[in-house]
């Protein structure tokens, strides 16, 4: 099953892609794609639907953010060793984890908006994991269960910030428009093995990230176990789980987003994404 949002911002709509491709109105049977609707279990009820007979979308739609209402979003930190070296830093003998501010959050294909004096943002295609139940305390073999769905999340950092100045990453993560996610949902039975997905990220048309999910130090039911011990995961939170190399920090010299600049960003089963890079102009 593949869910989706569509329409402007703060007005966006709940939608189904069926197997014709076509984009269905959801918005008769539920309101929203949110942590209510996951804990309701809504998505077990829509997949009993005759999709044929609901209205069909137009596709130059806008889309929205695959989930709204954010509780949290989870991120993960040097989770591709190869990314690890590229940044100067060690594999950590356990995830590091960082927040990223749910006010980053924006549409796949919406503009991102780089701050006034950013002279150092860098692009981080990320496999997203959509939390379906609370989780909490819950081992590595169960982990699944709670897991909703996935995604794609562009997890935009402004080195500067993160790294050159005092205090947490979270700086750095948080921007405004600094957090595409989406296209689209996808549940766990349409996705053979999370942990063998092809990654990528072009900027410019050049292929800058190409890298596989299986390349993770931790994978993806190992990270819903760990997180889950220091704090409940509740649904609709997300997780991003880590990026493979070829960031714009890994590069000599680096490379930073620049105005105009296009990033086309994908993985294997879960859509693509694009966005224009603009700057804040007040």
């Amino acid at each position: 099953m593949k869910l989706l949002r569509y329409g402007p911002k703060g007005q966006e709509k709940p939608a189904i892609i069926d197997n014709q491709g076509l984009i269905r109105d959801l918005s008769a049977y539920v309101s929203d794609i949110n942590g209510d609707f996951f804990s309701k279990n809504w998505i077990k009820k829509i997949a009993s639907l005759d999709l044929s007979a609901l209205p069909v979308v137009d596709k130059n739609q806008r889309i929205g953010p695959v989930v709204s209402k954010v509780g949290k979003m989870i991120c993960v930190g040097l989770n591709y060793a190869d990314h690890a070296a590229e940044s100067g830093m060690d594999v950590p003998p356990e995830p590091v984890l960082f927040f990223k501010a749910t006010s980053s959050i924006i549409g796949p294909n919406d503009a991102v908006v780089l701050p006034p004096k950013s002279e150092k943002s860098d692009w981080e295609v990320e496999l997203g994991v959509v939390i379906g139940k609370e989780a909490k305390y819950v081992s590595e073999e169960d982990a699944m269960d709670y897991v909703a769905g996935f995604c794609v999340v562009n997890d935009l950092s402004e080195r500067e910030y993160q790294i050159e100045r005092a205090g947490q990453w979270c700086k750095g993560k948080g921007c405004d428009t600094f957090g595409p996610v989406g296209p689209f949902l996808v549940t766990p039975d349409e996705i053979e093995d999370s942990n063998n997905l092809s990654i990528w990220l072009e900027l410019n048309g050049k292929k800058v990230q190409n890298g596989n999910t299986n390349t993770m130090v931790y994978k993806v039911p190992f990270l819903v176990h760990y997180i889950s011990q220091f704090m409940s995961l509740q649904p609709g939170d997300i997780i991003s789980t880590g990026t493979p190399p070829g960031v714009g920090l890994g590069f000599n010299p680096p490379i930073y987003l620049k105005e105009g600049d296009v990033m086309r960003l994908g993985i294997d089963g879960l859509g693509v994404q694009q966005q224009t890079v603009a700057r804040y102009k007040g």
